[in-house]
C-alpha cells in the first residue's frame, strides 16, 4: 500500500535506527516457566506412543546401569574370597547388561529424534497456520525479521531441546533415584555423606540458573531484532547503497549484534561454570567416599566390593546431576523460545466468520460515517462518507497521507472501522465472512508481490480454476503476452526470488493480469501502472476499460492522466472529502483537484 503508513504503527516498529538499538528492545513476554512448561507437556500428550515407548527404553537402560555396578561388586568379591558364586557367569552377565544398556541408549536417541521432530512439525504448523490468520495489524505492527526468527531459530531450540537434553534429563532423574536407592541399601551412612555433595550442587545450579534464564531470553530477542535488521537491509540494499548508509547500516548492526555477544557470552559462561563446578563437588565426594569407605572395610562393616560399587554409584550419581546442570541453560533458551512461539499462539486471530456476501453479479459499494484510526488520537478518516454505484470507476485522489489507501484497507477488511459502517448491496461487510467478500475483490497494489512458483502459478493465485482460454485472454489484455512468449518456458518459466528474472515494469504487469484472471465484482487499483511506461500504461488504460466494465472499480491514482475518465473522482484531504465530480467538472470548480492537476500539468493543454 502507500500513503497512510506513515501514520500507521508500522513504520515506527520497521524502520528509523531508534526501533534497532538495544537499550530499546521491549521485554515483552512473562517469565512464566511453569505455564509454558504446561503448555509444552500437552504436545508431548499428542505423541503418547513414542513418548511411551521412549520411557520404556530409558527405564530399561536405567535399570541396567544401575544394576551392572552390582554386578561389579559382586565379581571382585568373588576374586577377593569374601562372597560365593561363579566369576564366568558373573562376568558373563555383567557383559550382557552392558550390552543391553548400550543398545538401549541406541534405541533411545532414535525415539527421542522422532520425538521431537514430531512435536516440532506439530508446533510449526500450528505457528503458521496462526501467522496467516493473524491481523493485518499484528503484522504492521510486529517485524518480519522477529516472526521468522520465532518460526526458525526458537522452534528450533526447542527440537534440539526435546531431542537431546529431555531423554537426558528423565535418564538423569530415574537413574538419581535408583542409584540413592541402591546406595542406601548398600550403606545408609555413605549414602548421606554422597547426598551432601548432592545439596551443594544443588545451591549452586539454582543460584546460577537465574542468570542463565535472563541472559538466555535477552540473547533471543536480541537475535530476533537482528534477523529483522538484516531482511530490512537485504530487502532494501538498492536504497541504502544509494544514499551511502553502509556504514551507518553497519554500525546500526553491530551494535545489536554486540549486544546478543555480551548476551551469549554471559549465557555460555554461567552454563558453562555449572559442569565444572559440579565436576568439583563431585570429586571432593568421591575422596569422602574412599576415606569414611576404607575405615568401614577395615571395620568390617562392608566388602571391597561394596566399596568399589559406591564408588561407581558415586560417580553413576553426579554424572546425571553435571548433565541436568549442563543442559540448564539449553533447557532454559527453550523455554525462552517456547514462550515466544506461544506468545504469537495466543495472538487473537482475524474474526472471518459471517455470513455468504450476496453480489448477483452487482457490487453498490457504501462508506457511512466511517471514522478510523491506526493510533487512538490520531483519526486518519473523519465522518467518511460515499457511495459507490455498482459498475461504475471512482478514483480517489489527494496528498499523501490523506486516507485513500486506508478507505482500500477498510473496505477489504484489513482493518476495522472505529465507527460508522461499510456496505456491499447493502450488506454491511462486518457481517459478512472475510473468504466470500475477498473473493468478490481482486486488488493490484503499488508495491509488486510475486510468489515464488511459475509465471501459471501467480496468474492462477486467485482464480485456481482458471481456464487456458481464460490466461490467453488476460495475458492479451493486460499487454503481457509479447513477454511471456519470450520467456524460456512461456507460462511455466519459474520466478526466480519472487520475479528476479522480470523486469518491474512486467511484474507489475504480471499482477495486473492476476487482477483481472480472479475475475472479481470489486476491481481496486493502487497505483497499479506507476512502474510502467507511458506508452505501456497507455494501452493499459484502454484493457482496463474492457476489464472494468460492469465491475465497480476503485482507482487511487497520483498521475491525474490515469483517471480522467473516471465517473466520478473523490478529492480526499485529511481523512475527508474535500469535492467530488468528473474531471471536467473538478476542473471548471477551480479547487483542490485543480490545484493537483495544474500542479502535475502546468503549462501542458488540458
Amino acid at each position: 500500500m502507500e500513503n497512510e503508513k506513515e501514520k500507521a504503527p508500522r513504520s515506527r516498529a520497521m524502520t528509523g535506527p531508534e526501533s534497532r538499538m538495544p537499550g530499546n528492545i521491549h521485554i515483552e513476554y512473562a517469565e512464566n516457566v511453569g505455564g509454558t512448561l504446561l503448555r509444552i507437556a500437552r504436545y508431548f500428550t499428542r505423541e503418547k506412543k513414542v513418548l511411551g515407548a521412549m520411557l520404556a527404553v530409558v527405564v530399561l537402560g536405567t535399570l541396567c546401569g544401575i544394576y551392572a555396578p552390582s554386578l561389579q561388586s559382586k565379581a571382585i568379591d568373588i576374586i577377593s574370597g569374601s562372597a560365593e558364586g561363579a566369576l564366568l557367569s558373573t562376568a558373563g552377565l555383567m557383559l550382557g547388561v552392558y550390552l543391553l544398556y548400550s543398545a538401549s541408549q541406541l534405541v533411545q536417541g532414535l525415539l527421542s529424534a522422532k520425538l521431537s521432530q514430531s512435536i516440532v512439525k506439530r508446533m510449526r504448523q500450528e505457528l503458521f497456520d496462526k501467522i496467516v490468520d493473524l491481523p493485518l495489524r499484528y503484522l504492521d505492527t510486529h517485524a518480519n525479521g522477529d516472526l521468522m526468527s520465532r518460526m526458525t531459530n526458537d522452534i528450533e531450540n526447542i527440537s534440539t531441546t526435546v531431542s537431546q537434553s529431555l531423554p537426558s534429563l528423565f535418564s538423569g532423574v530415574l537413574t538419581i533415584i535408583g542409584t540413592v536407592a541402591v546406595m542406601v541399601w548398600y550403606c545408609w551412612q555413605l549414602a548421606l555423606l554422597s547426598l551432601v555433595t548432592v545439596a551443594l550442587t544443588v545451591c549452586a545450579t539454582k543460584f546460577l540458573s537465574r542468570k542463565v534464564r535472563r541472559s538466555s531470553r535477552r540473547r533471543q530477542e536480541l537475535l530476533g531484532q537482528l534477523n529483522g535488521q538484516v531482511e530490512e537491509m537485504i530487502a532494501g540494499y538498492r536504497t541504502v547503497m544509494a544514499y551511502n548508509r553502509q556504514e551507518q547500516a553497519a554500525a546500526e548492526f553491530a551494535a545489536v549484534s554486540n549486544g546478543m555477544t555480551k548476551a551469549g557470552i554471559q549465557t555460555d559462561a554461567v552454563s558453562g561454570i555449572m559442569g565444572p563446578l559440579s565436576n568439583c563437588i563431585g570429586n571432593i565426594g568421591f575422596v569422602i567416599i574412599a576415606a569414611v569407605g576404607g575405615y568401614f572395610s577395615f571395620h568390617g562393616m562392608i566388602s571391597v566390593g561394596v566399596i568399589s560399587a559406591f564408588i561407581v554409584y558415586a560417580k553413576q550419581f553426579s554424572r546425571p546431576i553435571n548433565e541436568i546442570s549442563q543442559i540448564y541453560g539449553q533447557l532454559q533458551t527453550a523455554i525462552a523460545g517456547a514462550e515466544r512461539v506461544f506468545y504469537v499462539l495466543d495472538e487473537k486471530s482475524e474474526d472471518g466468520a459471517g455470513r455468504t456476501l450476496e453480489t448477483g453479479g452487482t457490487a453498490e459499494v457504501s462508506f457511512r460515517n466511517v471514522n478510523f484510526s491506526y493510533e487512538p488520537g490520531h483519526p486518519v478518516l473523519r465522518d467518511f462518507s460515499l457511495e459507490v454505484p455498482s459498475g461504475r470507476k471512482v478514483a480517489l485522489v489527494g496528498a499523501t497521507g490523506s486516507g485513500k489507501t486506508t478507505v482500500v484497507n477498510l473496505l477489504m477488511r484489513f482493518y476495522e472501522p472505529d465507527s460508522g459502517e461499510i456496505a456491499i448491496n447493502g450488506q454491511n461487510i462486518r457481517e459478512a465472512s472475510t473468504d466470500s467478500l475477498r473473493h468478490n475483490i481482486a486488488i493490484v497494489l503499488q508495491d509488486t508481490v510475486l510468489f515464488a512458483g511459475t509465471v501459471r502459478g501467480n496468474l492462477t493465485y486467485g482464480n485456481e480454476h482458471a481456464t487456458e482460454e481464460q490466461l490467453r485472454s488476460v495475458l492479451q489484455m493486460s499487454r503481457c503476452q509479447e513477454f511471456v512468449q519470450l520467456l524460456p518456458q512461456g507460462l511455466d518459466t519459474p520466478l526466480l526470488g519472487a520475479g528476479r528474472n522480470l523486469s518491474q515494469g512486467q511484474r507489475q504487469l504480471l499482477a495486473i493480469a492476476r487482477a483481472f484472471a480472479a475475475d472479481p465484482q470489486i476491481l481496486i487499483l493502487d497505483e497499479a501502472t506507476s512502474n510502467v511506461d507511458t506508452q505501456t500504461e497507455r494501452a493499459i488504460q484502454d484493457a482496463m476499460q474492457k476489464i472494468m466494465e460492469h465491475r465497480t472499480s476503485i482507482v487511487i491514482a497520483h498521475r491525474l492522466s490515469t483517471i480522467r475518465d473516471a465517473d466520478v473522482i473523490v478529492v480526499m484531504d485529511q481523512g475527508r472529502i474535500a469535492e467530488m465530480g468528473s474531471h471536467t467538472q473538478l476542473l471548471a470548480a477551480k479547487r483542490k483537484y485543480y490545484e493537483l492537476y495544474m500542479t502535475q500539468y502546468a503549462g501542458f493543454a488540458t
